[in-house]
């Protein structure tokens, strides 16, 4: 078993899995998409596109591509996020929370597009 593969898979799933439980919730209720696991979704999500460098195959550039979609909805979501919290008057509205949540999906899509193309590349391995 490779340890640079197993934590790679790691840094995958766990980038989904964390990204999926930030998106539950009402879209527009900020009580229900905390900060801090926004925080760690987007420090696990940059692991795991510094990991994804490295370009060796054609699934590779399609798995950095998608880290950097993900990367790219979570920064603009931080963004907003930000802007939101100490900037603009009105604050953090329901709105405002309904577009984090919304770009954090967009994150979700491509961490789930990584997912799929790991385990089909994982499938066609030949020992």
């Amino acid at each position: 078993m490779n340890l640079e593969k197993v934590v790679f898979g790691f840094f995958i799933f766990l980038a989904l899995t964390l990204n999926f439980g930030f998106f539950v919730g009402e879209i527009d209720n900020p009580d229900h998409h905390h900060l801090r696991e926004f925080v760690i979704l987007f420090i696990v999500n940059a692991v795991a596109l510094i990991m994804k460098i490295g370009d060796r195959s054609q699934v590779d550039a399609m798995l950095l591509a998608t880290g950097l979609v993900a990367m790219l909805q979570l920064v603009g979501a931080a963004i907003i996020w930000i802007l939101a919290a100490h900037v603009w008057e009105s604050g953090m509205t329901a709105s405002v929370m309904a577009s984090i949540v919304s770009l954090a999906g967009g994150a979700m899509v491509a961490n789930i597009i990584s997912v799929v193309l790991l385990i089909a590349e994982t499938v066609m391995l030949r020992r």
